[in-house]
């Protein structure tokens, strides 16, 4: 998959990519307008997201109903550093939901691609060339 990053304005960055384009900023403490999340934010939105996905396929396939079932992620820094350390998954579910399924939903939700590549990570390249 190929990406164009593009500059904005200000602290401002798009990727552009399958007719989409995804803006990112800064906050505004960190030189930013704050008008889009930073892109550490939408890494983190995209684990949440991944996992979201397959839970909800987990769901549909099952033709379980998913109204009031979400999703809360909680990423916890090491103070120092101020590193991601652990990311938390906890999936809420309606009383209705059937008891027998809630082991499979997390397992579901395990499956996520994103976080897959953060336990095998790509290598990096990159180089500079002119236009």
């Amino acid at each position: 998959m190929e990406m164009r990053i593009r500059f904005k304005g200000n602290k401002k960055v798009a990727a552009e990519f399958d007719g989409f384009t995804v803006a990112t900023d800064q906050p505004r403490p960190a030189g930013g307008d704050g008008s889009a999340p930073s892109p550490f934010e939408l890494f983190l939105a995209s684990l949440g997201t991944c996992a979201g996905f397959f839970a909800l396929s987990f769901c549909q396939k099952r033709s379980i109903p998913t109204e009031g079932i979400e999703l809360l992620q909680t990423a916890h820094r090491d103070p120092e550093t101020h590193m991601v350390t652990k990311i938390a998954l906890e999936i809420r579910l309606p009383k209705n939901f059937p008891e027998k399924y809630r082991d499979g939903l997390a397992a579901a939700a395990n499956l996520c691609t994103v976080k897959k590549h953060l336990q095998n990570p790509p290598r990096f390249e990159i180089e500079t060339k002119p236009a």
